[in-house]
Formats: C-alpha cells, structure tokens, sequence
C-alpha cells in the first residue's frame, strides 16, 4: 500500500465544480492563493510564456496563522481560489471537507516521476491524488564550529554523539539546541526518523499507535535530555531569544529543515561563522533524515478551471524556469524534484564558509526519508494536543507520558468527527 493511498477516508469524496470553457480568445485566468512572498513576480514568468493561461496571486497568511481559514471559508461559500498553498500535512484535512480536486481525472498519474517518492505518497489518497508537491524540508543539523571547537567537538554523527556534545558544551555556558516544549512538529519529525508510524491508513478506516518503540525511545531521550539541562526549553529555533542565544554563542546549533538556512542568516554578524552537517542518526535503527515543513499546490474544489491548474502546478515545481524562480523570489524550500534543485543551490555558499551544503547534506536527505509516514484528517488538532502534552514538562509531567495521554485524546477526536479508528495492538 503506498503512504496514503488505499485509505478510504470516511465522509471524503471528489466533489469539482464543472470546467468552463472560456469565451473566444479569451485566456484562462487562474487565481492562486499563497503565503509566499512576492509570488507573483514567479507567476509572471509563466504568464509571459503562457499567454492562453494567465496566472492572478493574491497573498494569504501563513495555513494557521488565517490562511486556511480564509480557504475554507470561500470553499464554503461555493467560491475560492484555482489553486492554493496548502502544507502537505494538512491535504487530509482539506479533503475532509471536499475541499481538493482529484488530480489524476486530469492526468497527474503521468507525471509522478518528475517528482520525490517520498513526496508523491505524501497527496495520495483512496487512490487519487490531492495536490502537487512543491516544495519540502529534508533536515540537516546548522551548526557554529567555533562554538564546538570550545570543547574540541565536531558536528556529531549520532544521537548519542549528540548528548554527548551537549553535555560538554554546558561547561562553556552554551547550549547545543533547544528544545521547543510548546511546538511539538520537531519531536513529530525526530520520532519519525527513528521510524515511527503513528496513523496508517486502511480500508476500513486508520490504525494510530504513538506509544511504539521508536517514539518513546525518542521521548525518552528528550525527556532526559531535558531533565539534564543539556537543551532549553525557553524558546524554540528562530524565535527572538534564539537568534539572540545565537548570536552571542548561547546557541550552537539547531537540526531543522533545509529552509533554515535562510533564517539561520539572520543572526546577527554571523556571515562565514555557520556550516552544515547531516542530522544525527539513531544509530543503527532509523533513518539518515526526516522532513520538517513542506507544502502542496493544491487544485480547489470550485476551480472552473482544473486542468489549466495542473499545468501550472507541474511547470511550477518541476521545470527549471520554475523552481529557479520560486527560489529567487519567495525563498521557496527543497525542489520536490530530485532532477533539479536550483541553479543558485549548486554554488558554493560564501555565508557557510563556501561549504556546497545542498549537495553535500540535502540531496542525501531527501533520499533517506521515512516512506511510511503518514498524515491524517485531524493533524493540526492533534498537534494541538500533543503541543498542550509537551507543555505539562515544565512541571513535571514526562513526555513519554504526556503522549499516551495525547494518543487517547486524539482517539477522541477522530471518532467525534465520525472517523473510523483503532489502537494498534501488539
């Protein structure tokens, strides 16, 4: 069974409003809602190619901070965009409210190898496909050598390794990573890499298990991390008081997805003083990477145009005009296109001290994913809950048992939205 596909969502179905045809030499418009910046100038390139399909951005905010709900309103009212920016985690959820367009009645099938298995799997439902992958977030771990160097530490291999260097690094007052108790994403990602599957989807509904061995080996390792003071949990990567910890070498690092790179920038006078390394591994169990982040272009339900979409979508993230554009004006992350990563991301980096860290640390990771992970109709409120869970460590509840709490809360949820679950059993 691929990632997604085979699981026959409950209440989940394909309702398109039908194609219009436009009138005589008359182009079809699409509107494409998003949160990236300066979109349009990427659509332009288009445009200027395309003079039969033009392509309108109108910016959104960011999927939870009022994008989606904007979306979900106007799929609501019969109306919305051609197309829209929706995170791949959060395809399932769209679905839930017929919300997405099933690509393959238009012919996505025939380009699924132009883009990341891994990536693929991740829009594939009850044998349909829900959106286009346009961009990804395989992790790496960034990193200040000079920091290291304090205890003759390098970029650590393993986990363990990791801990280890950790410990070391409190004795010159700085932390190796933080570890964000109110934002439960990362953790999501490292249970993942040690080969967690916490919902897989079936035929008669989904099996959740979150109290396997390699997500409570990672809540494990966290919980103990934590209780040794080895990462804080004052504020979690890219906020104010990290790039302030960063830029005064209280932080040495931080094991994110490839778009931190461009956020990593931003600590003040730190031009040459960063490099790359792989994220750490379980050792012998796992994976190389995981993924952190990661978004869709997603045809709407109401598109009266939805072949047109798929068109764009597909020069979007695939041809070289596209990614190369995306990445120059709107700072897009990984190319879900193993062919091409940009043009710019092949040069040396002078900010990284002219390390070639895409080919070096990010090509590899977006080969050594978890394949078996899966997103579900409920993730952003399951995040929710896992997040409130985290947040009872500071006084004194453990992570591994603050996720089998989250786990019967979340078996809740899902059978209140009238979704068929079951708890695995051994």
């Amino acid at each position: 069974m691929g990632l997604l596909s085979g699981c026959a969502t409950p209440g989940t179905q394909s309702v398109n409003a039908a194609p219009t045809i436009p009138a005589a030499g008359e182009p079809v418009r699409l509107t494409y809602w998003a949160w990236l910046k300066d979109f349009q100038n990427v659509a332009d390139v288009w445009n200027a190619s395309n003079p039969n399909i033009q392509v309108d951005v109108v910016w959104i905010p960011g999927g939870n901070a009022g994008g989606y709900q904007k979306l979900y309103s106007a799929l609501a009212a019969g109306g919305g965009p051609d197309l829209a920016q929706v995170e791949l985690r959060s395809i399932p959820e769209f679905m839930l409210v017929n919300g997405l367009v099933d690509l393959n009645r238009y012919g996505a099938k025939e380009h699924e190898h132009l883009y990341d298995p891994t990536l693929w799997k991740q829009v594939s439902y009850t044998g349909g496909v829900y959106g286009i992958p346009q961009d990804a977030g395989p992790m790496g771990m960034f990193y200040q050598p000079a920091i290291l160097d304090k205890v003759g530490g390098s970029a650590p291999k393993t986990w363990d390794e990791w801990a280890a260097l950790a410990a070391e690094l409190r004795s010159v007052d700085s932390y190796l990573d933080c570890f964000p108790i109110s934002d439960a994403s990362p953790f999501a990602s490292f249970a993942g890499q040690a080969g967690a599957q916490w919902l897989r989807p079936e035929e008669d509904g989904w099996v959740i298990n979150m109290t396997d061995d390699a997500t409570l080996n990672t809540a494990r390792f966290f919980d103990k991390a934590i209780d040794d003071d080895l990462v804080t949990t004052a504020y979690g990567a890219f906020s104010p008081g990290w790039f302030a910890a960063a830029g005064k070498g209280g932080i040495a690092s931080t094991v994110t997805g490839s778009w931190g790179d461009a956020l990593v920038q931003g600590v003040s006078g730190s031009e040459g003083k960063w490099r790359v390394a792989p994220m750490p591994t379980w050792g012998d169990t796992g994976f190389g990477s995981s993924y952190l982040g990661g978004s869709t272009a997603a045809v709407l339900a109401n598109s009266k145009h939805p072949k047109e979409a798929l068109e764009f979508a597909v020069w979007l993230t695939t041809s070289k005009e596209g990614i190369d554009a995306e990445i120059k004006h709107s700072g897009i992350g990984w190319s879900p296109n193993p062919d091409f990563i940009g043009t710019d991301r092949q040069q040396p980096s002078a900010f990284f001290g002219g390390q070639r860290y895409n080919e070096e640390v990010f090509v590899p990771a977006a080969q050594q994913q978890n394949p078996d992970w899966s997103w579900w109709p409920v993730t952003q409120q399951s995040f929710n809950i896992l997040s409130d869970g985290f947040r009872k460590k500071a006084f004194g509840t453990s992570l591994v048992d603050s996720i089998a709490a989250s786990e019967q809360q979340i078996i809740t949820v899902f059978k209140n939205k009238g979704l068929s679950i079951r708890k695995e059993t051994a």
